[in-house]
This record gives C-alpha cells, structure tokens and sequence, in this order.
C-alpha cells in the first residue's frame, strides 16, 4: 500500500490518460459524481491516509456524509478530488479541465485546509500551542470565506475521521479529539448543522473522557427499555391527540446526546436524574399556527416549566434556527423536553444553510428555483455565522484572537484587519487606488465617519471619487483615521510619489531650458541621463530638481575639452602637480593660506575636517569639492590630469575661518515650524546666513545655510533638529 505521502511522479505523468480516460467512460452530461470517483480511483485507491484509513474508502464516506448533509453534488465530487491533487502537477488546471473551474476551485482549496490543519496538528486545539491554533483557525475561516463548500467538505471529513477511530478502536490524538470537539462542533452547531454538531461531540468526548462517556452510556442503557416504552406511548398519544385537535403533527422521540447530558450535568450541578431532558419529543407540523396551537395543548394537557420554555420562533437563534422549546412534567411529575417546529424549520435545524451552498454554480442567476438574492442573503448569513464561530473560539480562549477582526465587503467577502481598523483601513486592504479614493463609507448601510473603529462582521462599502489622492489628515494619529501600519505605508508611499513627481518635473524644465540655451535640443534626454551615469532621464531630473546635480556637469558634457587651456590654467596645471610641486606643503595646495586662488565647490560645500580634493578649473582657480561629491567624481573620471591635492588650514592672522554650508529639512508642515528649527541654530550658536522654504501638500521642504567651522558639530546639532515637533528627517547636503 502507498502512502499519503509517497512518490507522486508515477501518477502525475499518468494523469492525461486519467482525464481522456474518464471523459470516454462518463461523458460530459453525465454523473459528475461518478465521473469524480472514476477519475480519482487509480491515484487513491492503494494509499492510506496518516490515520490508517483507505482513502477511497474515506472519500466514499466522505460524498455519503455530505449526501445526508444536503450537499450539492459538486461539494460531494470534491471529496474524491480533494485527495487526488496530492498526485497531480499542476491540479487546479487538470481539474477544471476534465470537471469545469468550480470543482477545480473547491478541490484546490480544500487540499490546501487540510495541509494547513496537518502542519498545525501538533499542538492541542486550542491548548498548548495557542499561536499555531490561532493561525490554524485564522487560515480556516478565510478559506471557508472564499469558498463556503470548503466548511461541509471539513466537516464531513473529520466527522468521517472519528466515526473510522470509532468502529477501529484505535487511539485517537488527543489534538485531533480536542480540534473536532473545541472547533469543528461549535462550527457545526454556529452552521445549525446539528446532526454533525451531536455526533461529532459524543465521538470527541468518548475519545477524551472515555471513563465518563461510559459511566453515562450505562445510565442511559439501564433504564432505556423502560424510556424507550415510555416515550413510545407518549409519542403515540401525543400525535393522536393532535389530531384529534385538527393539528396534522408527526411526532417523534429524540435521542438524547451524552455530551450535551455530561454538560448540562457539568454546568448545573445536577444528578443524572436531575437532567431534565433526557425523555424528549419533537413534533413537527405545518405551519406557524400549528406549532402555537400544539404549544397550547401541550401546555393545558401538562404541567409546564415556565421558566425553561423557549421561544425560537419569534426570536431565532443568530444562526437562523427556528422552534419552540418547553418542558413539561406527566401526571407522575416526570420531566418530558418538547420541541414543537414546522417541517422547514426542522430541515434548516438539521442541515443549516447546507441546501442553499451550491452558490459557487449559481453564478449570478441563482440556480435549481432559488434567486440570485437568496444565494447572496444565504452567504451573508452563513459568513456572519462564521465570525461568530471566530468570536465563540475567542471568547473560550481569551487572548487568542484579540488583535484582529473580520469584515464583509458588499460583495460577501471576509476581509481581515487589525482591531480598531477603520473604513480607511478597510479601503486600503481591500484595493490600494480604493484607499487613495476613499472619501466616505457606509457601515451596514449607515453612512458613518471614515474614523469610526469598525467591529467584528459588519459589512463595509466605500464611497470613492473618481480620481484624487488621500488627505494629509490620515497620517495624523491624533485623529484615528488609521490603525494599519501597512495602509499607513500606502498613504506615505502616495505623498513621496506626489513630491517626487513635483521635483522631476521642476528639474526637467531646469535640463530643457539649459539644453534650449546651449542650442542642443536635439539630444535625447534619455541618451544625456545615460551618459551622465543615471539609468534613466527621470533619475537625472530628480536630483536636479533637488539641487543635488549641478547643471554645469551638463555643460561640461555638452562642451568636452572643445577649448585650450586658458593661461591661468596652464599656470595652476604646471605649478601643482605632484612632481612639480612648490608650495608650503610640497605640492599640497592648503586651503585659506596659498596665495592661489580657491574657492569652495556650491555643489558639497565642504567644511573642515571634511576629506577634500581640489579641482583645476578654466580661469576660476582651484575649486575645492569633498572626496565624496558626485560632481566631483564625475569630472574627476574624465578630467584626471586636472585633480590636485589639498588640505585644511587657517588663514595667517586669524583664529579661524566658518565655511557655509546647506542643510535639508523635510517635516510636516505646521505654524511656527520655521521658528523651531531656527531657534535650535540660535542656540548652538550657528550663524543662519540663507533659508529656502516649500511647502508641498503638508510636507515642508527646508534648505539652511549656516556657517561652521568643524563639521563634526553639525552632526550633534542636526541630531537637535530632529526632535522637533514634526520634523522627519535633517541631514547635510
């Protein structure tokens, strides 16, 4: 026998003739169900899955369950291609082709749950590993969200998985136990699945706790002939009378579920004999008349517990199961639980929503009699049942599930979110242009400010412009507008997007009008970028819009060594290069003390104790630039005749030299903001000789120039700057 896990390359290359070989045998119209067996049969049939079962045998089960369940044919196909994905390459594609993108859709997904829930089995559900079992539950619900088949699928196949521990009398993995029992069955009981709900807690709990499964077993047993007789003449007497009263009612006894004795036991503090409910009928009739008209009789016929009577008609449960439920007691006080329903409410409390699941076929026109409207209320519903079984899991498990939430689009799909995540929030994960365009939002059709905290299953739609951007105001904390960091992200991104396009266009127009003066409009923009070194025109426009690139690199490469040297040059050229040197320092040109002109390069602005290089220029003397000045590496690589050495000195006669330099600022832009930043300087005692402000959509964009005379102290004095009040970042130029 294979197992689950063997080599799957044997039948991978076998699936062509698979899909030819179904498709010949079951043709199109035929049964989709057979069809699916007939395709998985020889990938499955000689492998078992990790509890011993054959997977054929499993699937069979599976497709049998989910028939009893309501289960539309597509979801009981899945069961047997669920398993057959394990042993093809590309699944979905092989699938949908043979079976159409519905079944390949609902066999993928599912296939993916179950490795989820396989990797995530070592911890105990809901117990020694809460982070896996929390992500495990996370992972499920939005599976079960993108396709509500997925949950019958799961929950057919562990009930299948326990009913195979059960009849084996194996050891069952107190994980899978606890899962079925702490996840599953509060899912079914949420889906108002209850015949899966009761089953799935009696096998769990018979796992778990077998002593107390059995002790209880015996009590029911001792006296179940003498029950069973008993509740066979009531049921008897019961429909008659009915009847007799003009009320068409079937009447059936119902077999009481150890578990939920156990828990009501448990929860009450009482006896065996004490549990009120363990004789019990349900009567069925056809309509809503009738079933107040039964309750009416019951109640003059009997003596009623008032305070144990229910009333699930006028007000149904949250996941829309509907009955009326008293207890009574016979003439010789013994307690008797009576359910009184119509023959829909006892089909919806069987099987839940699971008549209406076949949505995935019914498009947008609904499908088998059922309007396209129903389907989509049906799925609403059942996704609001889903988050309350997320909601039931967090409250069993405080701390598990507190920081996050789940919403629903108008278009019934589960979005997750941070707790306290506003419609902003929601925009943003749902599309990042919807975020940008956001401009109100409905909350369960209400109309509501965008920084109202959403909860837990409501249903959010976005009112969006057209075009447009986000407001400023969202990044503001104060106002709440947003609790993702990721959209918080998206609304930053938008606004450096908006500056950045600003500053290219405003250095394109600095490029072309200088291009216009020197006569060469010509020249490809592109071709300049690249052969400036930026890899494309719009890189070269940015930093020429930021005053990072100087215009004449331009020139320089518009005008390469077109001219002969002037005398100055050829002057500067002899007397300093290294070999040939007769300065104070042997060829080392000092700033501030040779007599030789030089001037400080307005691109870096050097100041001591910076690394520094002089470069000749064409009758303009030494210009001084710092080694790490991307102008100066540019003409330095292809003038390098012309680079001398320097170094930093003081003047003869005075105590030291300032040297000006440029400082960038970028905050957000507020009153007194230039005021702030200027006190700083006043304090460190830096004389501000020059400041270029712009304001740009909130954000300030600040040039200082100051005079220093040691770099070194503007670091100290920057790292002052940028604890002020909205300042975002202050470095030199």
């Amino acid at each position: 026998m294979k197992s689950h896990t063997a080599e799957q390359g044997d039948a991978a290359v076998a699936v062509p003739d698979l899909v030819a070989a179904a498709e010949q045998a079951l043709p199109q119209q035929a049964n989709a169900l057979a069809r699916a067996r007939a395709f998985a049969e020889p990938l499955i049939a000689g492998e078992t899955l990790e509890t011993g079962e054959n997977t054929l045998a499993h699937a069979d089960a599976v497709a049998h369950i989910l028939k009893s369940m309501g289960g539309s044919e597509a979801m009981q196909a899945a069961s047997y291609l669920v398993y057959a994905c394990a042993h093809l390459n590309k699944p979905e594609e092989v699938i949908a082709k043979a079976f159409g993108e519905s079944y390949a859709a609902l066999a993928v997904e599912t296939n993916k749950l179950v490795r989820v829930q396989q990797q995530a089995r070592g911890g105990d559900a809901l117990g020694d590993d809460a982070r896996v079992q929390t992500e495990n539950v996370r992972k499920m619900l939005l599976a079960f969200s993108r396709d509500l088949r997925v949950v019958m699928l799961r929950l057919a196949s562990r009930l299948q998985t326990l009913r195979y521990y059960a009849a084996t009398k194996q050891v069952v993995q107190p994980a899978v136990a606890r899962e079925a029992l702490n996840v599953f069955a509060p899912l079914a009981n949420r889906l108002g699945i209850w015949q899966v709900k009761w089953e799935m807690e009696d096998l769990a709990f018979r796992f778990l706790e077998p002593e107390t499964y059995k002790r209880v077993a015996r009590w029911l047993d001792e006296k179940r002939v003498e029950r069973e007789q008993y509740v066979e003449q009531l049921r008897s007497d019961l429909e008659a009378d009915l009847r007799a009263q003009g009320i068409h009612a079937q009447v059936h006894g119902r077999p009481k579920h150890i578990y939920s004795i156990v828990k009501k036991m448990r929860g009450k503090s009482l006896d065996f004999e004490q549990v009120l409910d363990v004789r019990a009928l349900r009567v069925i009739v056809p309509d809503v008349r009738d079933c107040y008209g039964a309750l009416a009789w019951v109640h003059a016929h009997f003596s009623p517990l008032l305070e144990e009577f229910d009333d699930y008609i006028a007000k149904p449960k949250p996941n829309g199961y509907q009955s009326l439920h008293t207890i009574v007691r016979d003439a010789g006080g013994r307690p008797i639980e009576i359910q009184i329903r119509t023959q829909a409410m006892h089909e919806h409390a069987e099987h839940g929503v699971a008549a209406h699941w076949a949505y995935k076929e019914a498009g947008h026109k609904g499908y088998a009699g059922v309007s396209a409207s129903t389907v989509y209320d049906t799925k609403i519903a059942v996704l609001r049942q889903l988050l309350a079984w997320e909601r039931d899991l967090a409250d069993s498990a405080e701390g598990l599930f507190e920081d996050r939430i789940y919403v629903l689009t108008p278009q019934a799909s589960i979005v997750e979110l941070p707790r306290g995540a506003t419609p902003v929030d929601f925009a943003y994960t749902v599309h990042t242009n919807l975020g940008h365009r956001c401009r109100g939002a409905r909350v369960d059709g209400a109309m509501v400010p965008l920084n109202t905290p959403l909860k837990n299953g409501q249903t959010v739609e976005i009112v969006a412009a057209k075009e447009g951007g986000p407001s400023r105001d969202w990044l503001n904390e104060h106002l709440g507008f947003l609790a993702s960091h990721r959209a918080r992200a998206k609304v930053r991104a938008w606004f450096n997007e908006q500056v950045r396009h600003e500053t290219v266009a405003r250095g394109r127009e600095m490029v072309e009008r200088l291009l216009q003066r020197e006569g060469k409009t010509a020249i490809k923009l592109e071709d300049l970028a690249s052969q400036l070194g930026f890899k494309s025109a719009e890189d070269l426009f940015a930093v020429v819009g930021k005053e990072e690139f100087s215009l004449r690199n331009i020139e320089v490469l518009l005008h390469p060594r077109a001219e002969l040297p002037t005398e100055d040059e050829a002057v500067l050229a002899k007397k300093y290069k290294p070999v040939q040197a007769k300065s104070p320092k042997g060829g080392v040109l000092v700033v501030g003390v040779d007599s030789l002109m030089t001037q400080l390069a307005r691109c870096c602005k050097p100041a001591p104790p910076d690394t520094i290089s002089g470069f000749v220029t064409r009758g303009k003397g030494v210009s001084i630039h710092r080694n790490d000045c991307a102008n100066f590496r540019e003409i330095a690589h292809r003038n390098p005749e012309r680079v001398i050495t320097v170094t930093w000195g003081v003047p003869k006669g005075e105590g030291g030299a300032v040297y000006p330099v440029d400082v960038s600022i970028e905050a957000s832009d507020r009153q007194g903001l230039l005021r702030d930043i200027s006190e700083v300087f006043a304090k460190e005692k830096m004389n501000v000789i020059g400041v270029q402000t712009q304001s740009v959509k909130g954000t300030a964009w600040m040039t200082f120039t100051v005079e220093i005379a040691d770099s070194h102290k503007l670091g100290k004095v920057l790292a002052v700057v940028r604890d002020v009040p909205g300042v975002q970042s202050a470095r030199r130029r």
